[in-house]
């Protein structure tokens, strides 16, 4: 039987956050917590991981290689938010990195888990992929926002500071 305190937790993260309580809790039954120490490597890019991560406390930054040996930060995921959505559906490579920035806590649910849950608690593998979907939603939206925002300064202004 999960604690208290991880049911609560999970709740104010965005795979639990519109869980009924009894969901809440038999999610928290197959969760785990992880302390990340800082510039702890999470995920790798071009590495095959199976699990959702969600950010309890502290800050993960998503990088990217370009190629020329450089890294980019594209993000910064803090308390609430989900990582590792399209690798825990999919079992594609991850198309970025995720580091710890600080001491970083996480809860880890992994698909083989999940899945023990789907036929006996539909309503909550439901709730789950519907939190994983709106996810993916708000970065692809943030995502074509950013692309609107650079197009336009490059063909309005030229690159022009």
């Amino acid at each position: 039987m999960a604690d208290l305190e991880t049911i609560a937790l999970l709740r104010e993260s965005a795979l639990g956050a519109e869980l009924p309580e009894k969901d809440c809790a038999l999610l928290a039954n197959i969760v785990s917590r992880r302390t990340l120490v800082n510039d702890e490597i999470l995920i790798e890019e071009g590495q095959v991981d199976h699990s959702l991560y969600a950010v309890i406390d502290g800050a993960l930054a998503v990088t990217k290689s370009t190629g020329y040996g450089d890294v980019v930060m594209l993000h910064v995921l803090h308390g609430g938010d989900l990582a590792g959505e399209l690798g825990f559906i999919d079992g594609q490579p991850h198309s970025a990195t995720l580091r710890s920035i600080g001491t970083t806590d996480i809860f880890i649910l992994e698909r083989v888990l999940f899945e023990t849950v789907v036929d006996t608690h539909p309503w909550l593998a439901y709730r789950v992929m519907r939190a994983i979907l709106r996810t993916v939603h708000v970065i692809l939206r943030r995502m074509n926002a950013q692309y609107i925002e650079l197009s336009n300064y490059i063909s309005r202004q030229h690159g022009k500071f």
